[in-house]
């Protein structure tokens, strides 16, 4: 089986808790009769787990240029306009099997499963201490959980190769994609066990996988599937872990320690300079002429977007409506010229002005805590009705904005409610880890949206999901199905 054959651990990159003085170790050829024997090198397979799960321009599935899924999916809903290149396509839905820059999370991504399948197997038949064991497993099995949500978010029901089929790489086996329940069990069996040894959140060193991650990639995979009362008991625990908070400086959870210091942040991938983890947004979103220091300018948001919140909401204060640039012009939404004619600038994050390069040092904050209150709010709400719990849970995410309570007379039934509920997500999560696409998709509006505000006349039904790329298909020599409408 091409795909799945055991390339492993051809470059293992030793991370520290912040990323930072990392050593390329070659483990191209690994004798599973001496390695591994040590608690090093356990860490060594443990951090090549994290390898594919971070922001990097090449070979992170979380890069946050439109090689990472949050700017190319955010790019498929109200939240960002590109004018042109593969943004273009993503903002009119007009993906297609050909187009890689929608095909390569599959081709790039789905792999480094198997490869952490071999990982687990490889730990657990080591003769290292069992604590050891379960604790690098614990890490291991939540990036394999978080790697198959995110694959399975995009493309649907993956190819996820069984053990035995891994240890004969040299037999040839094409394999079909696991049912949509199949591959839901998969994912959850592996968060649900990373979340039984992973350390407590109070404990678990920063950038690091906790429990709560665990649980919240959990949460994301059961509104996916709807299952409110897993939603409801998973919030309910992290909830009660008594740590988290509303940071009440929104905007400051960007800036250059903002994600360090805040006890709103679940998880957030560490970045510096030196580019083994790297945040790109800035220089993706700022034009040339910005000042103090500008960028490539490669996406916009929409007005519509952007009048779509109230006015004194703290969370639209990143998205830039008017500048002055160093070429003396001032841009403004009655004089936009090229750089903010669809809409404002995106920023989100701390400009980091005073970077040297194009990538920044502000970490990507992944998942936070206001997260687990509006899926609450969801899930109370599609499981038995709207209710004073659930609005209580949306205006404490509301006052932490500046923004006056919603009355539950005004959303009582769900339909109005989940209006609500998606359009608070949609000004809460904007170009944070791309999840709004789910969000729209689940409610029902994702088609709808993209002819509302783009004028699409590309998108369908069937654009919920992306293709895989015909060499997959290929490869599967039947047994691996293409997407319904990409045929």
């Amino acid at each position: 089986m091409k795909r799945h054959t055991l390339l492993f651990l051809s470059i293992v990159l030793l991370l520290s808790s912040c990323t930072k003085d990392l050593v390329p170790l070659d483990y191209s050829e690994i004798n599973p009769s001496i390695f591994p024997k040590s608690a090093a090198d356990l860490e060594a397979m443990v951090n090549a787990a994290y390898h594919p799960v971070r922001g990097a321009y090449g070979d992170g599935i979380f890069s946050t240029s439109e090689r990472g899924v949050m700017y190319i999916t955010d790019a498929t809903t109200e939240t960002l306009y590109g004018p042109y290149g593969d943004q273009q396509i993503a903002t009119l839905h007009n993906y297609r099997p050909e187009n890689t820059a929608f095909t390569h999370y599959y081709d790039d991504y789905n792999n480094k499963i198997s490869r952490m399948t071999t990982t687990i197997d490889l730990i657990q038949n080591s003769t290292v201490g069992e604590d050891l064991k379960k604790r690098a497993i614990a890490q291991v099995r939540c990036a394999r959980g978080l790697l198959a949500y995110t694959l399975f978010d995009l493309y649907g029901p993956l190819v996820i190769a069984p053990l035995e089929v891994l240890k004969s790489p040299l037999k040839e086996e094409p394999l079909a994609r696991l049912s949509n329940q199949e591959t839901v069990d998969f994912i959850e069996a592996d968060l649900i066990a990373a979340a039984e040894d992973l350390p407590a959140v109070a404990e678990a060193e920063y950038g690091r996988f906790n429990k709560a991650l665990a649980k919240m990639i959990q949460i994301r995979l059961n509104l996916h599937e709807k299952k409110w009362d897993k939603v409801i008991g998973l919030s309910n625990e992290i909830i009660a872990y008594n740590y988290y908070s509303l940071d009440q400086d929104y905007a400051g959870i960007w800036d250059l320690d903002g994600a360090k210091t805040s006890n709103e942040v679940i998880w957030a991938i560490p970045c510096d300079y030196a580019g083994t983890s790297e945040n790109q947004w800035q220089l993706m979103v700022l034009p040339a002429v910005f000042a103090p220091k500008g960028g490539f300018g490669t996406i916009q948001s929409t007005w519509y977007f952007y009048d779509s919140f109230e006015d004194d909401d703290k969370r639209r204060e990143m998205l830039i409506s008017e500048f002055t640039g160093t070429d003396g012009v001032s841009y403004s939404r009655a004089n936009p010229g090229t750089l903010i004619n669809f809409g404002p600038i995106p920023l989100k994050m701390n400009q980091d002005a005073a970077r040297t390069t194009g990538v920044s040092t502000v970490d990507i904050v992944m998942y936070r805590y206001s997260d687990v209150l509006l899926s609450k709010a969801e899930a109370i709400a599609n499981l038995s009705a709207p209710n004073q719990e659930a609005m209580e849970l949306v205006n404490k995410v509301r006052r932490r904005a500046g923004l006056g309570d919603k009355s539950l007379s005004n959303y009582s039934t769900l339909a109005t409610f989940n209006d609500l509920i998606l359009l608070e997500r949609s000004h809460e999560f904007w170009c944070e880890n791309g999840q709004y696409r789910a969000d729209l998709i689940r409610m029902g509006k994702f088609v709808s949206r993209t002819q509302e505000v783009k004028k699409s006349t590309y998108t369908a039904p069937h654009k919920v999901l992306f293709p895989f790329s015909p060499a997959r298909i290929a490869e599967g020599k039947g047994k691996f199905i293409q997407n319904p409408g990409y045929n």
